[in-house]
């Protein structure tokens, strides 16, 4: 989770997590992760800045006439851009996201002259810009004009020198803060001067010149000049940022809680984890070991009174993984973190976490493996209670069985009447009947394919694991003499319970099977459902847009007549003027009576289309589907079986199948 940190003090503030055990607290901080994860998904530009770690500037500025260095103000300069961008994107969410949860981590930034004032003065490496003053920009210019002159003289000097009298490769260079020349020990005296240094075989010594002596002294002026004026911008800058040394601090703080809240954000999406009720009885759903790459999940609640569960079954099966996994999912989400379960799931809120698990042997305190158990068994004795979550690996092992496990039996009977939730696991045969004699505690075993002898990290509750030792022996090649003469020495009482876990696994098998096939022939139903009732809604999808086009036949026909009747009424106006008025009405009537005529078979839509379907007549859709007249209604409209499915059509939509493909009625304009 650590890595998804923007910077080192996030990932320490992860790193640093303790559970807390404030069921209110609790849901707030998952609340909060469980905000930011949303705006996650659909925002990705959501991001932390890191910033260094100021924590000892912080220190300086509360003392009074101390001064910070010019690096220290540079990390200072980059965690104030950081607290700024910050701010700016928790307001950001608080007014465009309404994310209110997360934008209470934000407080006021310092002011924006703070770090303008610091990128003038401090560069990005820590040292002092010639922009910090106009005294510094002056005392620099006299240095490197000091500067100039010293090694001007000094080249000049090397120059007039006799190569016998230089040293070999000589260039002017700089020995205890002086610039002087090499030269040969032989040309000391005739040089002069100060030696300022000489080689390790003393056949060159560094010497500074008498007429570079002074020129020297006034480049040193002028650099403690330049250091003094250093001096005092690093204490005005200190001087300014010390009135804002609360303000700078919240600020920090806030950039390293963003920081870790983005990563367990981040988390939460990356292990799809979701927030569980916090103080109900334990039921995690699909919780999977947050350490591993590719966990199985594992469904696992105990109802209010049931406070033990005991898991057996075989080696390797994952028993440890499984109780290891609850202890981590409660813990995260105790320590602000979304652990990796599923929606529904519900965790009690635990005051105290005991755990026995691996091998506590230790030669050097002489305690063999039972030792350090019953010693590990003492201290859990002592503190475990109501709101404790203990784990218990293989317990009850590392002595006599019989021993162990009435050791074990009276522990798990102790702490579930305490009401401690525990969680154990054991290969002891005599513990896997406790279940049915105490109330409170439970079986459960890791399911194992008694095929193949390989686990399948399924999760059981109420049915204890057999431990397949002597089946995992046989495939592994132990001689078939041994093998029997171990069967006949397990015990009839182990005997019989292990015949009657495989009766019962068996059975389970079976169960399992039946479900996964109802559940197969479920969803095929419910497929055979949906298309049937897809089929009916393109039915009555066709009756409408049978209906829509035989309105339109209709409207069409009916314009088609008023136009004819306009131009019938003009010619009778044109026939007045010319015949009697008896010629006239007769003329009208025998087109009227055509018209008439006309307007009843266009009307019907029928368009000279065949309508004499019989039952049982092969005929062919519109859109070329054959099928067989099963029914033709009293309107006129034939029922047609197409395979499973019957359609209700209207017969000038429809033509024999033996004749040529359907075409669309051609409609009057």
């Amino acid at each position: 989770m650590a890595q998804h940190a923007a910077g080192p003090l996030g990932a320490a503030r992860i790193a640093a997590r303790l559970p807390d055990t404030n069921a209110a607290s609790i849901r707030e901080a998952l609340a909060q992760v469980a905000e930011l994860a949303a705006l996650l998904i659909t925002d990705e530009s959501i991001r932390a800045e890191p910033v260094p770690d100021i924590a000892q500037s912080l220190e300086l500025l509360a003392v009074a006439g101390s001064a910070l260095d010019a690096l220290p103000l540079a990390e200072l300069t980059v965690a104030l851009a950081a607290m700024r961008v910050t701010a700016a994107d928790l307001k950001r969410l608080a007014t465009t996201h309404d994310a209110r949860r997360t934008a209470t981590l934000r407080v006021d930034p310092p002011p924006k002259e703070l770090e303008t004032r610091l990128v003038q003065s401090i560069s990005p490496d820590g040292q002092v810009l010639d922009g910090a003053s106009k005294d510094l920009a002056r005392a620099r210019q006299r240095v490197r004009e000091a500067r100039k002159h010293v090694m001007d003289k000094l080249g000049a000097i090397l120059g007039s020198l006799d190569q016998a009298e230089r040293a070999p490769d000589a260039a002017v260079t700089l020995r205890g803060g002086r610039y002087v020349i090499p030269i040969r020990s032989t040309a000391r005296a005739r040089v002069g001067g100060i030696v300022h240094d000489e080689s390790a075989t003393r056949g060159t010594v560094f010497v500074e010149p008498p007429e570079i002596i002074e020129l020297g002294n006034e480049l040193r002026a002028a650099e403690s000049a330049e250091l003094r004026e250093v001096l005092r911008v690093l204490r005005d800058l200190t001087d300014l940022l010390r009135p804002h040394r609360a303000t700078i601090g919240a600020a920090w703080e806030m950039c390293i809680a963003f920081d870790d809240l983005c990563a367990r954000a981040r988390y939460a999406v990356q292990v799809n984890g979701f927030v569980p009720e916090i103080g109900g009885h334990l039921k995690i759903k699909a919780g999977r070991h947050p350490l591993l790459d590719h966990p199985v999940a594992f469904d696992l609640e105990l109802v209010p009174d049931e406070f033990t569960i005991l898991v057996s079954g075989p080696n390797t099966g994952g028993k440890t993984v499984l109780i290891k996994a609850v202890g981590l999912l409660a813990l995260m989400a105790q320590s602000g973190i979304v652990p990796p379960i599923g929606p529904h799931s519900s965790l009690p809120v635990f005051t105290e976490v005991f755990a026995d698990i691996g091998d506590r042997q230790s030669i050097a305190a002489s305690l063999s493996t039972f030792s350090a158990h019953v010693a590990v068994l003492r201290e859990i004795l002592d503190g475990a209670g109501a709101g404790s979550l203990v784990l218990l690996d293989e317990i009850g092992s590392g002595t006599d069985p019989a021993e162990g496990g009435a050791l074990a039996a009276a522990t798990l009977r102790t702490l579930t009447r305490r009401r401690a939730i525990t969680l154990a696991t054991t290969h002891l045969g005599a513990l896997k009947q406790l279940a049915a004699e105490t109330v409170g505690i439970v079986n459960a075993s890791l399911q194992f394919d008694a095929e193949t002898l390989t686990p399948t990290y399924r999760l059981l509750k109420g049915v204890p694991g057999r431990s397949y030792g002597l089946a995992i022996a046989r495939r592994l090649g132990v001689a078939e003499d041994v093998l029997a003469e171990a069967e006949r020495g397990v015990p009839d009482a182990e005997r019989t319970l292990d015949r009657l876990l495989a009766s019962v696994e068996s059975r389970g098998r079976d169960i399992d099977a039946r479900a996964a096939a109802l559940e197969a022939r479920e969803a095929q139903l419910a497929l055979e459902r949906q298309n049937l009732q897809n089929l009916q809604d393109m039915e009555n999808l066709l009756h409408l847009r049978e209906k829509a086009l035989d309105k339109d036949a209709r409207n069409r026909a009916r314009a088609y007549l008023l136009e004819a009747r306009k131009t019938v009424e003009a010619a009778l106006g044109q026939a007045r003027a010319a015949v009697t008025e008896a010629t006239a009405k007769e003329a009208r009537r025998m087109v009227e009576e055509a018209i008439e005529k006309t307007a009843g078979g266009r009307a019907d839509g029928q368009m000279g289309r065949e309508t004499d379907f019989k039952i049982g007549e092969r005929v062919r859709t519109e859109q070329g589907k054959v099928g067989v007249v099963a029914e033709i209604r009293s309107d006129g409209r034939v029922v047609v079986e197409i395979g499973p499915i019957r359609l209700v059509i209207a017969p000038d939509l429809l033509t024999r199948a033996d004749g040529p493909p359907a075409h669309r009625p051609i409609r009057p304009s």
